[in-house]
């Protein structure tokens, strides 16, 4: 009886082990007796039984957050740099064979990469060119990693810690860009102004009459504003016409 039952559960132990299912996105590399075979899945696998090995695998993409790493730029100037990086196993076979630890492997692939690269920019390239940079270390990441079948489709900077003082200057700066071009606005204003005065003046002289007409209406815009008494210089060439009369 014993031996019955102890048979029974052995054939379900041995079932249990031969029959694996692997979810759609799980693949499972098979080694037998030690040597690779192939990849398998998804669905239902068999393996027999205490031959073969299973390292299953998962297909998805993964999120690996960069560590915040010490970076010095071409201008001599440190700060903080973390980032991001989307990535997926393409080739099961070689993520197993290839690299111990994949994950491991290529966050340390990531933070190498993000030191070196970030290192060759200036600080303002880094604040402007960041899509460009961006590309640049996913194409850089993805390289190194291709011959463990892992595929980096997306590297983001996040964010950029600037030293206190670096925040200070950076607002100063700005400041006096925005008063420069609030000046060189001005400029242009006094500018076009002066053109159209110098136009207006080239018509009145053409008439001098215009003058005299000029001159009273600002002495009637004057006067509506109820003053007791109007101080108003008398242009000479309003009177030499009187005088040319008299005489």
């Amino acid at each position: 009886m014993y031996s019955l039952v102890a048979l029974i559960v052995f054939i379900i132990i041995v079932i249990s082990s031969m029959i694996k299912i692997l979810r759609e996105y799980e693949r499972a590399v098979i080694f037998r007796l030690g040597r690779l075979i192939g990849v398998k899945g998804p669905g239902l696998i068999l393996l027999i039984p205490f031959i073969d090995r299973m390292v299953k695998i998962s297909l998805r993409i993964v999120t690996l957050d960069v560590p915040s790493q010490d970076i010095i730029t071409r201008d001599n100037v440190s700060l903080n740099v973390n980032a991001v990086a989307y990535f997926r196993p393409l080739d099961p076979a070689k993520v197993v064979t290839e690299v111990e630890n994949y994950l491991y492997a290529t966050s340390q692939i990531a933070q190498t990469t993000l030191r070196s690269v970030l290192g060759e920019y200036e600080l303002d390239d880094l604040l402007t060119k960041r899509e460009m940079i961006n590309q640049r270390l996913q194409k850089i990441i993805d390289e190194q990693t291709d011959p463990w079948g892992i595929k980096v489709s997306m590297v983001e900077i996040k964010h950029v810690d600037l030293p206190e003082t670096m925040r200070r200057a950076i607002a100063r700066q700005a400041e006096a860009e925005r008063e420069r071009r609030s000046k060189v606005i001005h400029a242009e204003g006094e500018y076009q102004a002066a053109e159209k005065l110098q136009q207006a003046a080239m018509v009145l002289a053409k008439t001098p009459i215009s003058v005299q007409l000029r001159f009273l209406q600002t002495l009637s815009d004057i006067a509506t504003e109820k003053n007791s008494t109007i101080v108003f210089p008398v242009p000479i060439d309003l009177l030499a016409t009187f005088i040319k009369k008299d005489k």
